[in-house]
């Protein structure tokens, strides 16, 4: 079948000696460098002890890890006359000295590199002193944007005016409710079009073992009961201190850690009274043993180790109008079952089983809350899992693409470019054992009872060996003679593999129930991989794997799985580059053959597919009949390779966005791309998109099957349907999947090593990019007619 992208004039050989494609090129046009759009944050800036400076140090780390050459970001300091700030802040504001305020403004409008400008908006900051704000934002020249940390309900006239002005001058308010969004829309009359809900950051913990974290802080064997932040009597601490005399009586191993310094305007007002008044009451009512101040302002992991091992966390603030808590947020992140008092914060988030809620003041109920979460280890197993699932979204690194979105829509010369991940191998390791890689992943604590299966060992040798070819880290031989001895259990002595183990080495049942061809070939295909690395791996080793194959393929004339045959045609692609063999070609030669007939038999104008639907894996038939015609040089299967991963790719790739087919419903010859299911996108078959994607690169040189590599890879970091991180970078590991509303969290074997298959899939071609090869300038009088194809 004669496709319209193959009439070119292209001259392309394949040097078999060389393994790789040559045909004439331009030399291509280097892009212009332009100098970033900037946005500046105005804000509190540590060192300076306070919540929001604190935040805005988080989420400006987050924005310069999640992007390169997209925007740079300035900071402006408001300050009160004690701090001493570093080169990172290039500007002051004197919050209260009105001249300093016009004097920003003019350097805002006179550096042309300004493009966005962003307030952190607290009324503490700019106390007696919004009058001189508004001065500022009317004065610049330049769009703003207000986080509004704080909204007061039913206010006054003056207040509502003074918000009204702000919100008027602004091009785009955020909020960190949805209840805060209300009361902008309801009270202040705001329009819903102005307001952006970006839920507080909050940070990705790799959650260590509870009992370890308990021996380092000199806590073993306690119930801990935790709150931390600035100390201020807002706080209501007494709240759980006098909780206490009752929570000691059925739990008498309750510790109560109250952890941080005093708050520095309480301090400077009122100096330790607070703390003094809540020593005074543990010493009145003999709790000495039962409490703990931890009196300090804490590095930001010795906080995150003091929240996850706290079996519950106490929230007792006073103040109903407290929209949101850094504090609240971090606890949850840290798997903390949480007892909150009822600010609009935990309103929304302690709902479905992930929390309690009690009256503000009420010792008693806090107390009855406290003892049933002690009572049962269960229940706070499975408040946290819940708390973590809610609270996952609002990661840092997704506040940092929600806020990089709002950036983009409002100055067009902002085009997001994710920044790509150093390689993380923990979560990776994490899952291996001294037999094989577990299955599955509750969150990322791996799951030995799921057991092992062929399908991830087989990946994960792939994955270590691209790995080993990439760095040369001796360390990584271990894991591939691991993964290579997990393969060698599951042969049978008929040459057939089985795929499901359990956690006694034993195969399960449910290898009777499914079909094993995928797996059988995937195993072909990890197999065919090492060989290809013979010259760099142990001798021993390839050799065991040669004889592994020879048994294998003697039956896989038997298999009729069309991607089952795909990845054996990959894995004798890959060994024959080392170890050509005539009866493994004809193998090839004859499974590639059968993907052609189904093609032939499928395909019309409207369809280019093998099928007459779309499953799981789709790009790898497509890579399969490349690397049949990189084996053989039959023009058919260069060809069809081409008209149908391009096919595919007009169904999976759209406004820049990849969307794989839904493992909710397949997409059907004759569906419109509209009825289509939302969610069911698996991180395996991005990676194996991006396989093809490089593949094809190498092959045909067009760009845009590069540009669509990196846009594939970017769905890891955020750029999917939900605007959501899929890969976790505290980790290592990667999510189990994108659904319609909610990603996955769990961090099993098969995401995980997709993932790092996808990443070094990346790294390869980043280096190839670098040194790229150069084409051949003559060819040989000899070469066969089909190693010169005109395309």
């Amino acid at each position: 079948m004669k496709n319209k992208t193959l009439t070119q004039k292209t001259r392309v050989t394949f040097d078999k000696e060389q393994n790789k494609i040559n045909f004439p090129q331009g030399i291509p046009v280097a892009k212009k460098e332009e100098k970033p759009a900037e946005v500046l944050f105005i804000s509190s800036f540590p060192p300076r002890e306070c919540g929001i400076a604190t935040y805005s140090q988080d989420l400006i780390k987050a924005l310069e890890n999640k992007f390169q050459k997209s925007f740079s970001i300035k900071r402006a300091a408001l300050e009160n006359g004690k701090h001493t700030y570093g080169a990172e802040i290039q500007y002051i504001l004197e919050t209260d000295n009105p001249k300093s305020y016009v004097k920003l403004a003019k350097k805002i409008n006179e550096d042309p590199n300004i493009k966005i400008v962003l307030i952190q908006h607290e009324f503490g900051l700019f106390k007696s002193n919004e009058e001189d704000l508004m001065t500022l934002m009317s004065t610049v020249k330049k769009p703003i944007v207000v986080v509004f940390h704080t909204v007061l309900p039913q206010p006054g006239d003056s207040l509502k005016q003074m918000v009204q002005k702000i919100i008027f001058i602004a091009e785009a308010v955020i909020v960190m409710t949805h209840s805060a969004s209300q009361l902008l829309i309801q009270d202040y009359k705001t329009p819903k079009e102005k307001i952006s809900v970006i839920p507080h950051g909050t940070h990705l913990v790799e959650h260590t073992d509870k009992n370890i974290l308990k021996e380092k802080y000199q806590v073993a064997g306690r119930k801990v009961l935790s709150t931390f932040g600035l100390l201020s009597s807002g706080k209501s601490i007494e709240t759980s201190v006098e909780a206490l005399q009752t929570i000691i009586k059925k739990h008498p191993d309750a510790l109560f850690l109250i952890i941080g310094k005093t708050h520095p305007s309480v301090v400077k007002n009122e100096g330790e009274k607070y703390r003094e008044a809540l020593e005074a009451k543990v010493k009145e009512l003999q709790l000495q043993d039962h409490v703990r101040f931890v009196n300090a302002y804490l590095p930001l992991q010795d906080l995150l180790e003091y929240l996850q091992l706290t079996d519950v966390y106490l929230f007792t603030a006073k103040d109903p109008n407290q929209a949101v808590s850094g504090t609240f947020s971090y606890a949850i992140s840290c798997g903390c079952p949480i007892i909150s008092t009822p600010i609009p914060h935990a309103k929304e988030v302690l709902k479905e089983d992930t929390g309690f809620i009690i009256d503000f003041g009420d010792s008693q109920q806090l107390a009855e809350k406290v003892i049933a979460l002690l009572d049962d280890e269960q229940l706070r197993k499975e408040i946290s899992s819940n708390g973590l699932h809610i609270m996952a979204p609002n990661a840092w690194e997704n506040s940092a693409i929600s806020h990089a979105l709002l950036f983009e829509k409002i100055n067009e010369n902002i085009a997001l470019e994710f920044k790509i991940p150093e390689i993380n191998l923990n979560h990776f390791k994490k899952l291996t054992t001294s037999f094989g890689m577990i299955q599955f992943s509750v969150i990322n604590q791996p799951d030995i009872a799921s057991g092992y299966t062929l399908d991830d060992n087989a990946r994960a040798l792939v994955a270590m060996c691209q790995h080993y070819e990439l760095t040369r880290d001796e360390s990584d031989l271990e894991y591939i003679l691991l993964y290579f001895n997990f393969i060698k259990h599951c042969l049978q002595p008929e040459g057939y593999f089985m795929n499901y183990v359990d956690e006694s080495k034993k195969f399960t049942g449910q290898n009777n129930q499914t079909n094993l061809a995928d797996a059988n070939g995937r195993a072909i295909w990890a197999l065919g991989y090492l060989i290809s690395l013979s010259d760099i791996l142990p001798e021993k080793l390839v050799a065991k794997a040669q004889k592994m194959m020879s048994k294998t393929l003697s039956n896989v004339n038997k298999i009729h799985s069309p991607r089952a045959m795909a990845f054996i045609i990959k894995g004798i692609y890959y060994s024959n580059r080392q170890n050509s063999s005539v009866e493994n070609t004809l193998i090839l030669k004859h499974l590639a053959d059968r993907l052609v007939q189904m093609y032939k038999h499928e395909s019309s104008q409207q369809w280019q597919w093998f099928e007459g639907y779309m499953t799981y894996a789709n790009s790898i038939l497509s890579e399969a009949l490349l690397c049949a015609w990189m084996a053989i040089d039959d023009e058919k299967y260069l060809q069809i390779a081409k008209a149908s991963f391009d096919f595919l790719l007009s169904k999976i790739f759209r406004n820049s966005h990849i969307k794989v087919i839904s493992n909710k419903g397949w997409l059907h010859n004759g569906d419109e791309i509209t009825t289509e299911k939302i969610g069911g996108e698996q991180p395996i078959d991005v990676a194996y998109t991006i396989l093809a994607l490089s593949r094809f690169s190498d092959v045909f040189k067009e760009d845009n099957y590069l540009d669509k590599l990196e846009i594939a890879f970017s769905w890891f970091l955020g750029k999917n349907h939900l605007n959501k991180i899929v890969y976790n970078p505290c980790t290592g590991g990667c999510y189990d999947g994108v659904e319609e509303n909610y990603i996955n969290l769990n961090q099993g074997a098969e995401s995980t090593v997709s993932y790092l298959i996808a990443r070094l899939a990346i790294e390869k071609a980043r280096q190839n990019k670098e040194m790229p090869q150069k084409a051949t300038a003559g060819h040989s009088k000899n070469q066969t007619k089909n190693q010169l194809i005109t395309l």
